[in-house]
């Protein structure tokens, strides 16, 4: 058992209050935000739990063995790096931090002192994710052409940051461990409408080794909100909808053949183009999850990693690799 301690309580905090209030090896044990209303309108619906306004109170009680982390994101390095030198295990909300830099010293903190550090990137526990990993892994789809994403929303409207650093670590984090490679290229055009300076709409092109390419539309100025994924490769093609509620995933067999030139079958064909490449269209399957909340999935991983001492899936290093890109975009969007 651990007594772990949530620190913010905005918008995601208490989604991970109750989640690891749900665990029977973790324990609930502090709730911690500046804001006193927050405080004690999450606080009311855990009253075995601490309510803390002081975050180095948190960090000085020797019975904290972990630290969640869920602040603006331009706390996550400052906040981290206390928990980790006071010997606290701890858990970052995507991203990690802000810069390779930063990331970097809360990695060789975490290892200095013993300590788990892992990443808030909940797609990667969530079971639809996992499954189109099994099917590339496998060999299934055939050779990887390209990954097209759309993350669209109206709103949430950030001021602390854009929409590339909001929603860009989880496409990022996803191909990253579909792929399991990082890009070696990424290009970025970002447009601010609602706040001057605050990219609101971004498009990214990424480059992956062995010519695959990806392209993510990220925005929270559309009509529809959109989390769809889809994978094209020489024999299949995945469709991700995490917005689905019964079809998160559909398998379509269909792409294009190339025939053999023998000399000997072109009467049986109208032209020599249909001849060369030939439309392929089979199955549509929609297979069966056993979908469980990722974020419980989530916390459930972190727990165990620090009972264990595993290193988690979303470790520091799987964070870094997910600010490298979001430099390399932002970066790009300023080039351009």
């Amino acid at each position: 058992m651990i007594n772990v301690a949530v620190v913010g309580l905005g918008h995601w905090g208490p989604n991970l209050a109750r989640n690891i209030a749900a665990l029977p090896d973790a324990h609930l044990y502090a709730l911690c935000d500046i804001r006193t209303d927050r405080l004690e309108h999450v606080g009311r619906q855990y009253p075995a739990a601490k309510r803390q306004a002081d975050f180095d109170a948190v960090l000085r009680d020797p019975d904290v063995d972990a630290v969640i982390i869920a602040t603006p994101v331009h706390t996550h390095f400052e906040l981290a790096f206390a928990a980790l030198r006071a010997g606290k295990h701890v858990l970052v909300e995507k991203p990690l931090a802000q810069t390779n830099a930063q990331c970097q010293e809360l990695i060789s903190l975490s290892k200095k002192n013993g300590r788990i550090l892992m990443v808030g990137h909940v797609f990667l526990y969530n079971a639809a994710v996992r499954k189109v990993k099994e099917y590339i892994q496998s060999g299934e789809l055939g050779q990887i052409y390209y990954i097209y994403s759309q993350r669209l929303n109206l709103g949430i409207i950030r001021q602390d940051l854009n929409a590339l650093w909001n929603f860009g670590p989880h496409d990022f984090s996803i191909l990253c461990y579909w792929l399991d490679a990082l890009p070696e290229r990424v290009l970025a055009r970002g447009y601010s409408y609602i706040q001057p300076g605050i990219e609101d709409v971004v498009f990214v092109t990424l480059d992956f080794p062995n010519g695959v390419g990806a392209s993510v539309h990220i925005s929270w100025l559309d009509p529809n909100k959109v989390r769809r994924m889809t994978v094209v490769g020489s024999k299949k093609m995945v469709v991700y909808d995490d917005i689905s509620a019964d079809a998160k995933i559909v398998v379509y067999d269909r792409g294009v053949m190339k025939k053999p030139d023998d000399g000997l079958s072109l009467g049986r064909y109208e032209s020599f183009g249909e001849f060369q490449l030939l439309l392929r269209a089979g199955d549509v399957l929609i297979p069966k999850l056993d979908f469980v909340e990722p974020l419980k999935v989530e916390c459930q991983h972190f727990v165990r990693c620090v009972l264990t001492g595993t290193p988690p899936l979303t470790d520091g290093y799987n964070g870094l690799r997910v600010v490298r890109i979001l430099e390399m975009a932002q970066r790009a969007m300023h080039r351009a």
